[in-house]
């Protein structure tokens, strides 16, 4: 035999070989789509996909721009056609998602914003090869409807819990006028905001104080020159006394709506903590009381704060290392975290609850202290307890909040947070045109997530068949039935439950809870309203009888 002959059977056997370990090793399992590709993998496929697409079709730029319509049909047409693979927030967490190989991409995440409009629109008009990405028949128009919807998907976050601090945390408190430099814009919408003005020293700001001082009223007790700092604006206003280092509340307060004044002072049998004080507003300093929302770093040694009002670091923790080095990594982007983190962001201030550690130096505190951002709430901060079937200060039978400056611990027990929905999910904390800093209009922000027959419903035709109302109607508003102004904030003024569920009115008759039905319908009586829901057919009789609602 030749040594040429020999050299050929050697390759033959190496590749038979080879090919036998290749196939022991390699093939079997290989047509699962059960693994996640390779990052070698991805990143050819990624590279090949952008190549892919020709010139002409790159550079294209959405003609219809950011019209609202466009990006309503937009998000109407994502629902119905692609909800199913990449889920309606275009996380890609649905279940024919988690099972697609190559899985459908985090329509948010940054390789998908850095593409062209052009090159979204080739994608979703063509399709992706060897892909579950189809090529859709829709029209040019439709395509480009999808394609600015994308640009405004609503937003949730992560859904693993996160535990201990976040980088970024040894540096100090600044004041948000640090942020100014680097954050003009979003700075000075910020700064328009009820958060940055929730207390301020009328000094500084003479037309803080909204009541004429002036005009005699029995219950004011206490002339200008008093007031060291104004608390509120859009449904009532305090006024603080500062005496020593500590301010108090003056024992009136005015009703903005009414425009009138109301006595002010926390009976027994309200706050947790008012048995606790003595029965006199200025034995209750606003320190271990107010302060602590109210301001960003109170501290509880010296009763100095860093700034007053919700500044930027309230949200973002202490900023001196990002001043000096502007990174994402050493700053707190709430946004980023998961959604226990997230939200907790808001409810350290928004909600009722009490330290674990009470009393801290002799004295009772109402507010989360020693908390910051990048801390876990849980550690600082519990929230009210509620007894099922009782009626209590805080909360309805049903645990439903009773009054304001509750949103968090109605929004803990709904699906909306189980979901991963967090509160900047719909509202801009630096602000916004729209009420309560909405995102959206409300009769828009609901429909980024729902609509009808889709993933998350209602399940109807249509959204009036779902409300039973005329469209446009206040009957029809999202927000009508499902976050009801039943919490009180003062006198019979009231803001909106963020449970999210609908109360029905069975369950004001059976435990006094209000409903969303009568607080409209103030002419009926519950047992209307229930006979009334008993009518609509698309609704099973035994939920209206009970807890649950449409």
């Amino acid at each position: 035999m030749s040594f040429r002959v020999r050299i050929v059977l050697a390759v033959v056997v190496a590749v038979g070989l080879a090919g036998g370990i290749l196939y022991r090793s390699v093939v079997p399992g290989l047509s699962s789509a059960r693994r996640d590709p390779p990052a070698i993998e991805v990143a050819i496929a990624t590279w090949l996909l952008r190549a892919s697409v020709p010139q002409p079709d790159r550079v294209r730029a959405n003609p219809l721009g950011s019209d609202p319509a466009d990006i309503a049909a937009g998000g109407e047409t994502f629902k119905q056609k692609c909800v199913i693979c990449h889920a309606y927030d275009g996380s890609g967490r649905t279940e024919i998602g988690a099972g697609e190989y190559p899985r459908p991409p985090a329509l948010r995440s940054v390789p998908i914003a850095s593409l062209t409009d052009g090159e979204i629109f080739y994608y979703i008009r063509n399709g992706i090869r060897n892909t579950g990405m189809p090529a859709w028949q829709m029209p040019d128009a439709q395509l480009w409807q999808i394609v600015a919807y994308l640009r405004h998907l609503p937003r949730t976050a992560a859904m693993v819990a996160q535990t201990g601090t976040v980088a970024g945390m040894q540096g100090h408190y600044m004041g948000s006028a640090a942020c100014k430099t680097c954050h003009l814009a979003i700075y000075e919408r910020w700064k328009q905001t009820r958060m940055a003005n929730v207390v301020r020293d009328p000094r500084e700001h003479p037309d803080a104080i909204i009541p004429d001082l002036s005009k005699p009223n029995p219950l004011v007790t206490f002339t200008l020159d008093q007031i060291a700092l104004v608390y509120g604006s859009k449904w009532k206003q305090r006024y603080f006394q500062k005496i020593g280092d500590d301010y108090f509340v003056l024992p009136a307060q005015w009703d903005v709506l009414h425009r009138r004044w109301r006595p002010y002072f926390v009976e027994n049998g309200a706050d947790w903590w008012a048995p606790l004080y003595p029965p006199d507003n200025f034995k209750r300093p606003t320190g271990p009381l107010c302060d602590g929302c109210h301001s960003v770093n109170y501290n509880v040694k010296t009763k100095t704060v860093t700034e007053w009002n919700v500044g930027c670091e309230k949200c973002h923790g202490a900023g001196s290392d990002h001043v000096q080095h502007p990174t994402a990594s050493n700053i707190i982007n709430p946004a980023r975290l998961d959604y226990v983190h997230a939200n907790d962001t808001c409810i350290q201030c928004h909600s009722q609850g009490r330290p674990p550690g009470n009393p801290i130096d002799g004295k009772f505190y109402d507010w989360p202290v020693g908390f910051h951002m990048g801390l876990n709430l849980d550690d600082f901060w519990s929230l009210e307890a509620h007894k099922p079937g009782d009626t209590s200060f805080y909360y309805f039978a049903d645990g439903t909040a009773h009054k304001n400056r509750m949103q968090g611990n109605d929004f803990v027990s709904s699906l909306m947070y189980a979901r991963g929905v967090t509160c900047v999910s719909c509202h801009d904390p630096h602000g916004s045109e729209n009420a309560a800093m909405l995102r959206k209009p409300s009769g828009a922000i609901c429909l980024d997530c729902h609509g009808p027959n889709t993933q998350n419903g209602p399940h109807a035709p249509t959204i009036e068949a779902h409300t039973h109302h005329k469209p446009g109607s206040p009957g029809s508003a999202c927000i009508a039935c499902h976050m009801p102004k039943i919490e009180q904030t003062i006198a019979d003024i009231d803001v909106r439950s963020h449970t999210f569920h609908f109360i029905t009115p069975a369950e004001t008759i059976a435990a006094r809870i209000p409903n969303a039905c009568n607080v409209c319908h103030t002419d009926k009586t519950p047992a209307w309203a229930a006979a009334a829901l008993k009518g609509w057919k698309d609704r099973s009789p035994w939920r209206m009888d009970a807890a649950g609602g449409p």
